[in-house]
């Protein structure tokens, strides 16, 4: 078993939060009298909101714009949200396999974990890895360095699974093999621009990637 500690992004990768953010994004444009089509903005699943909210609004607006969008979030978007088909089971796997299993997303902690115990899964995690409310840390690279720093691991024997580049390069700037999958919001042409070891198109998949 090459890798001892598997990374997992959240959004698009374990759940699927279209839904909620969409529907939170708008509720924050509506306050600059912006509304725009749900489908247009999954782009901005996976990167941290401030640099989101700063090309839809600008530099100056994004912080407010992210008050409103947890205004929203906070209490109803948080739910708006999906567990990806066989999610449970793999990582239940995995940890039986003595895996150690952690998350680095770039939404804050406080909303992994309770996104996590929503759907019963964060007894399965060692260490829940996310950005911090003050934005501070939110880039992909900061959330995994903060994560490492924790484990005190040695990163040949970590490996990222992610849904978008962010993750994949985030993976590489800290010196870690990556694993994209493609069932998230980005499609498997743009992934394989970015650095991984493999690409999978569902979750189980990675048992045979792991060789578990």
């Amino acid at each position: 078993m090459k890798y001892k500690i598997i990374l997992f992004d959240l959004d698009g990768t374990l759940t699927d939060p279209q839904e909620g953010i969409c529907k939170c994004i708008n509720h924050a444009l509506s306050y600059y009298g912006i509304e725009k089509p749900l489908k247009e903005l999954t782009v901005y699943i996976g990167p941290p909101l401030l640099k989101s909210f700063a090309g839809l609004v600008g530099e100056e607006n994004a912080a407010d714009a992210v008050i409103k969008y947890r205004e929203r979030f906070s209490t109803v978007g948080l739910y708006e949200n999906k567990i990806y088909p066989r999610v449970k089971e793999t990582l239940s796997l995995l940890k039986s396999k003595g895996f150690i299993l952690c998350t680095a997303s770039s939404k804050p902690q406080i909303y992994v974990e309770k996104i996590l115990q929503y759907f019963d899964i964060a007894g399965y995690f060692t260490i829940i890895g996310g950005a911090t409310l003050d934005g501070k840390i939110g880039e992909k690279e900061d959330v995994i360095n903060l994560v490492l720093g924790q484990l005190n691991a040695d990163k040949k024997d970590v490996v990222m699974v992610g849904d978008t580049r962010f993750d994949l390069i985030g993976a590489d700037k800290m010196g870690l093999d990556a694993i994209g999958v493609t069932y998230g919001f980005a499609s498997r042409e743009d992934l394989e621009q970015y650095p991984h070891i493999a690409l999978i198109d569902d979750i189980s998949e990675i048992t045979d990637i792991l060789q578990v």
